[in-house]
């Protein structure tokens, strides 16, 4: 019998190390949830990895990432957000507002750091921007409240122009706002809005192909995360029909847009990575308040303007963060 005891204390002993490494925390998982493209996300991958890092954590080595992308097709982001409920993430990021919504409807425990362009209080995210008092927090930046400004630098550019039109996502409530601050600024500057919607890749041809129907003499794109995914064909279809159009980030004029004017989408990736790694470390998303832009970049793509003829006037050239020779 105590040899038999002994064998068993041995064993024991022997196998502690292996049930206390069972018992030790698992590298923590964080859910990436956008309702963009994922073949043009790989800036803002680059950016949350970032992030990361200035909060300790190094995506492969002690934390793993997990991403969900809807392809534009906001419609499968409920099931995305459930099963990376089901999948018992640690954090899961929320790259937009229908993202952020799918998230939030999914899991009142689970903490949820978004990006969005809406404001967050209105959009019932938060109870207020300073004490967010919930499982959600994150970076607001704002996009309503920044389309008078970038009708303002059109007109700036093209002072003749008369007929503006205003390229929205119609499924995102928000917009409503958006459409009512541009129609307001237009009013005061005796100018002409005409608002056209796009949900899709087809959609998008088609608003286009109404911009010489409604003899729009400049185009305003919403900072919708549709369009940001779909950057590539607006651009270029704002060349092919040489109509002058503004956006709302310089990923647009990097691309070959005319004029960009608004926060930096990697910087707003990058602060939502280290909040993630905030919240791994201990803080709660109640505690963290909603992180607004304070700088906003003014992007110019001379060789554009070039192409459409246009002179960029030289108080505005100096006043650009970005010139794209």
């Amino acid at each position: 019998m105590r040899r038999r005891a002994l064998i068993g204390t041995i064993a024991g002993v022997a196998s502690w190390p292996i049930a206390a490494r069972a018992q030790q925390k698992a590298t923590p998982v964080i859910g990436y949830l956008s309702g963009g493209l994922a073949d043009t996300a790989g800036s803002y991958r680059a950016a949350f990895r970032a992030g990361l890092r200035e909060a300790g954590f190094v995506e492969g080595q002690n934390v793993t990432v997990e991403h969900r992308y809807a392809e534009g097709r906001f419609e499968r982001l409920p099931a995305m957000a459930a099963a990376l409920v089901s999948r018992k993430v640690d954090v899961i990021f929320a790259g937009g507002t229908q993202a952020t919504r799918a998230a939030k409807a999914a899991t009142s425990t689970i903490p949820i750091v978004f990006l969005i362009g809406d404001d967050p209080v209105v959009e019932g995210f938060v109870s207020s921007l300073a004490r967010p008092n919930g499982n959600l927090t994150g970076i607001s930046n704002l996009l309503a409240d920044l389309a008078p400004k970038r009708l303002q630098l059109l007109g700036e550019l093209l002072p003749r122009a008369r007929q503006i039109a205003l390229l929205v996502d119609p499924r995102n409530p928000s917009n409503r706002r958006t459409i009512q601050e541009m129609q307001n600024a237009a009013q005061a500057k005796d100018l002409a809005l005409h608002v056209v919607g796009a949900v899709s890749e087809a959609e998008i041809d088609g608003a286009f192909a109404s911009l010489a129907r409604l003899q729009a003499d400049a185009l305003v794109v919403h900072g919708d995360q549709f369009f940001t995914s779909r950057r590539e064909q607006i651009v270029a279809l704002a060349a092919r029909q040489a109509v002058p159009a503004i956006y709302a980030s310089r990923d647009f004029a990097a691309a070959g847009g005319l004029i960009s004017y608004g926060p930096s989408l990697t910087a707003g990736v990058r602060d939502s990575g280290a909040y993630a790694g905030r919240i791994l470390k201990g803080a709660r998303p109640a505690d963290l308040p909603v992180v607004q832009p304070t700088v906003f970049e003014l992007a110019i793509n001379l060789r554009t303007a070039r192409t459409l003829g246009l002179a960029i006037p030289p108080a505005l050239l100096a006043r650009a963060d970005d010139v794209v020779e």
